[in-house]
This record gives structure tokens, C-alpha cells and sequence, in this order.
């Protein structure tokens, strides 16, 4: 028991550094923002802190998950378990659209009968931490994007850089910043609906506010459940993932061309199955030393979880680049 705790606590340590920082501070606004909603009876509170309370829950689960894709291939599994971080993302996706039928169950009430809002400066007070704590995680996330997906950015440009690469990265990482980017808007809706109904006496707008942050959670929840789902069965890796690596191949002055190239790609690692195409004339066992060379330059890449390689003797005709590979 001991030894396995120790093993768990040391996978744990490997996990994804953006969700375990969301979920701590996903897990300290919950509480806030949970003490404002009981206190003021805002139904536009209440929504945000069950969005902070999906939050907290699916990143942790999401942090886990990551943690356990990092345990090594077994003899039973000798892929690896990349795939169990999509099954966790899943599941959170699960806890997404729970939160998201109760927000629009809330919010349709507050429509039909509108209160007046309390607590209007507690209320404004936290939502306007939430906003800074969560726009301090949905920094985090892009500059996570950015490391995986070994590209710079600073200051506005990190923002255009996380959009444009976001497809690229982990899942763990992707959810933390789609989640984070309707966190943020939405705690910046529930305190301009908050403090538009107060001093307006508009207390309809509580209702709206709620049943867009509830829209808002239901449109995350397609959009995750969707891509680990495709990533559960087994997706191509993107186009920009399988340039680099044709690159990497190309790089040794003995391969000519490559016949056919396919790279599965598995949580945040990719297995790559290839065919090359080596200089004519070669003996057997230069070509097969040429192989094992390419393999490992590939395992230099961190993201690279297993190689297989098939060599020919080149045909004298381009293929990589020519035509589209299976």
C-alpha cells in the first residue's frame, strides 16, 4: 500500500501544472463566490459559483487524469494510457452540463419572478476577484499552450498566439483555457448584470445574466465533449505535429524520401508508424543502423511516445509532399 501511494503521489507530480493550479483557485472562489450567493440570494451569483464549483470539480478530475496518462506502458497496455485523460475530461464534461441545466433552471425563474438584489457591494466586491483570479489562470493556460506547443508570445500577442495554437495542446490544457475564457466573461456578465439591475431596478436582468452563463456553460461542454471524444477512439495528429516530425525524419542526409507516414495522437504524445526510403545499395545492416538512428533522433522529441520504422531502397520518385499520406 505504501509503495503504491508512493507511486501515485510521484505520478501526481507529473500532472498537468494548468489544471492543478485551476482547480485550487476554481475551488477558492466556489467558496466565496457560494457565501455572497447565500448571503444576497443573487441568482446571477449563484450561477457563477456553480460555474466555479464545475470548474473546480472537472479540473481536478482533469489534473488526475493527466497524472495517470503519465504511467508507463505495461505489458497489458503497451501503448501506454494516454486515452485516460479524455475519458476524465469526459466525465467532467458530465459534470459541465449538470451545472449547466441547473444555471438555466435558475435563470428562467429569476425571469418569471425577478428579486431585488442585495449585498450589492459584496457581491460586486468578489465578482471582481473572481475576474482577476480567473483571468490570472487563463494567463497561465495560454502560456501553458504556448510551452507545449513550443511557441512565444508576449503580452497581447500571448493571447492571439494561445487561440491560433490552443489545437495543438494537451487536453488537460485545453480545457482549462476554453473553461477559463467563459470563467472570466462570465464573471464579468454577473457583475455588470448585478450592478445594471441594481441601480436600474431592471431585477430581470439577475434572470438573463444567469441563463446566458448557463448557455455559455452548455456551448463548453459541446465543444470538450466533442474533441476527447474524437481523441477516446484515436485521432491524426494535426497537420503542424506531422510536418515537424517529417522534418525531423528528413533531417538524416540517408533518407531520400518517406514513403508513407502516420502518427496517432494519444492525450498530449503522439506514436508515430513510418516507411522510409534510404539511399540506394545499401547492405542490410548499414540500412538497419540508418533505422535505429532515425528512431532515436525521433525520441528526442518529448512529445513522442513510441516509433516504428520500415525502411526501402528509394524508388527515385518524390512521395513526401506529393501526394497525401495515409
Amino acid at each position: 500500500m505504501g509503495r503504491w501511494t508512493m507511486s501515485f503521489f510521484q505520478l501526481l507530480k507529473k500532472g498537468n501544472k494548468s489544471s492543478g493550479i485551476a482547480a485550487l483557485g476554481n475551488t477558492a472562489l466556489t467558496i466565496i463566490k457560494g457565501i455572497a450567493a447565500f448571503i444576497s440570494g443573487n441568482g446571477t451569483m449563484f450561477a457563477t459559483t456553480l460555474h466555479s464549483a464545475a470548474d473546480a470539480i472537472n479540473q481536478g478530475f482533469v489534473f488526475v487524469g493527466s497524472a495517470l496518462a503519465e504511467k508507463a506502458p505495461t505489458k497489458r497496455f503497451p501503448t501506454g494510457f494516454g486515452r485516460v485523460v479524455n475519458l476524465f475530461v469526459l466525465i467532467a464534461v458530465i459534470v459541465i452540463s449538470i451545472m449547466a441545466y441547473e444555471t438555466l433552471h435558475k435563470g428562467w425563474e429569476l425571469i418569471q419572478h425577478p428579486k431585488e438584489t442585495t449585498n450589492i457591494v459584496l457581491n460586486a466586491s468578489i465578482l471582481v476577484i473572481a475576474v482577476i483570479i480567473d483571468g490570472l489562470i487563463l494567463i497561465k493556460a495560454m502560456k501553458e499552450i504556448a510551452h507545449e506547443t513550443r511557441t512565444e508570445g508576449k503580452g497581447l500577442a500571448l493571447a492571439s498566439n494561445a487561440f491560433k495554437n490552443v489545437s495543438l495542446a494537451s487536453p488537460p490544457t485545453r480545457l482549462v483555457f476554453y473553461e477559463d475564457i467563459i470563467a472570466t466573461f462570465g464573471a464579468l456578465l454577473a457583475l455588470v448584470s448585478i450592478v445594471v439591475s441594481y441601480f436600474t431596478g431592471l431585477y430581470v436582468l439577475d434572470g438573463i445574466g444567469t441563463l446566458l452563463i448557463g448557455i455559455l456553460l452548455i456551448v463548453i461542454a459541446v465543444k470538450i465533449g466533442y474533441e476527447n471524444t474524437i481523441g477516446l477512439i484515436g485521432v491524426a495528429a494535426p497537420k503542424d505535429v506531422e510536418d515537424r516530425i517529417a522534418e525531423l525524419i528528413l533531417t538524416d542526409p540517408d533518407v531520400e524520401d518517406i514513403k508513407n507516414l502516420r502518427i496517432l495522437q494519444e492525450g498530449r504524445k503522439y506514436h508515430v508508424e513510418s516507411y522510409l526510403e534510404l539511399k540506394p545499395g545499401l547492405s542490410l545492416a548499414v540500412a538497419d543502423d540508418i533505422k535505429i538512428r532515425v528512431r532515436d533522433l525521433l525520441y528526442t522529441d518529448p512529445d513522442i511516445a513510441d516509433v516504428t520504422l520500415g525502411i526501402f531502397e528509394s524508388d527515385g520518385i518524390k512521395t513526401w509532399g506529393d501526394e497525401p499520406t495515409v
